[in-house]
This record gives C-alpha cells, structure tokens and sequence, in this order.
C-alpha cells in the first residue's frame, strides 16, 4: 500500500468541523471523564443528534466518535472504557448491556487497495443481548435478538437470535434458554 494515495472515498463525517470539534472537546471533559452518573453524558449525547431511549446508562470514560451515528433503545446499559468508533451508524437496541472495555468498530480499510481505501459498515445490536466484557465487534457486525457474546471475544459476521457465542475453536454457538 501508498498511503500518499489513501482514499476515503465517498465518506463524511455528517456534521461540519465546527460540531465535530466542539463535540471532541465535550466528549472529552465530560462523556470520558470520571464524573458519576448518566444524566450528562445522555443530555450531550442527545444534544448532538444521538437517538436515545428512557432508563439508559452511560457510564464514565465512554469514547463516542459521532453520536449523530448512534441509536440507543431504552433501559440500555454502556459500560466504563467502551468506545464506540461509529464512523458508520450503530444501532443498539432495547435492554442491551454493553460490558466494560468493549469497542465496537464500524470502519477499516481495503488491504487490497493500493490506496488503503476507507470501508464502512454499520452495526446492529438487537433487544436484550449482552456483550460481554473487553468484546471487540467488527465492521457489519449484526447481533440478533437474546444473544450473549462471551467475555473477550473478535465478533464479525452475524449471530443469530438466543445464541451464546463462546471462545471454542471456530466460535461455537449455544442455544439460550429465552425468557
């Protein structure tokens, strides 16, 4: 690869600079810090065009690249140290926990290329799934209704409804029992 001939083709940022840099000061001093509590970080993220339900929780240090790009259902739980790298839309759903340390990335780039294009998927995480602790979830990653992803784990691809994902060879899938 040339990255003197980096490509990040047809993608934007979605706001202007000026937003873009008043949110990065804001997510620094307030959504990243130590301060307890949700009320802040949920009345930023709003403020900034984040769609977010009732009863959500956003715990201290979470790094949100763009929360123009995020959905947040109700009674959802964000954990200490996630970062949320939305340059492409996520979609969290309804009585979701997203544990602590787990990022959760939606860009990469074209190997491929010779110009290390810019690739971009969204990700959606459907009503009551946790994601366990440190989890890091790829580019298109689509997590279906009442699943677990195990402490620790890459996740690319799809999993399906009331699975649990667990490290074994070949990341084996359980069935979970639904309430």
């Amino acid at each position: 690869m040339n990255l003197a001939n980096y490509n990040k083709g047809e993608f934007n940022a979605g706001r202007g600079l000026f937003t873009q840099i008043l949110w990065y000061l804001l997510n620094e001093l307030i959504i990243s810090s130590c301060l307890p509590g949700s009320y802040w970080r949920v009345f930023l993220l709003r403020s900034f065009g984040a769609s977010i339900g009732r009863n959500v929780v956003v715990k201290p240090h979470v790094k949100i690249k763009y929360p123009w790009r995020l959905r947040v259902g109700h009674n959802s739980w964000i954990g200490e140290n996630v970062w949320i790298d939305n340059l492409d839309e996520v979609r969290i759903g309804n009585n979701v926990c997203i544990s602590q340390g787990c990022y959760l990335c939606t860009g990469s780039h074209d190997w491929k290329s010779d110009r290390f294009d810019l690739v971009t998927s969204r990700i959606e995480i459907s009503d009551s799934v946790w994601v366990c602790a440190m989890c890091k979830l790829a580019p298109g990653v689509t997590i279906g209704t009442g699943s677990v992803i195990s402490l620790g784990l890459v996740v690319r691809g799809k999993v399906g409804e009331w699975k649990i994902l667990t490290e074994r060879k070949n990341q084996h899938f359980q069935e979970r029992a639904r309430f």
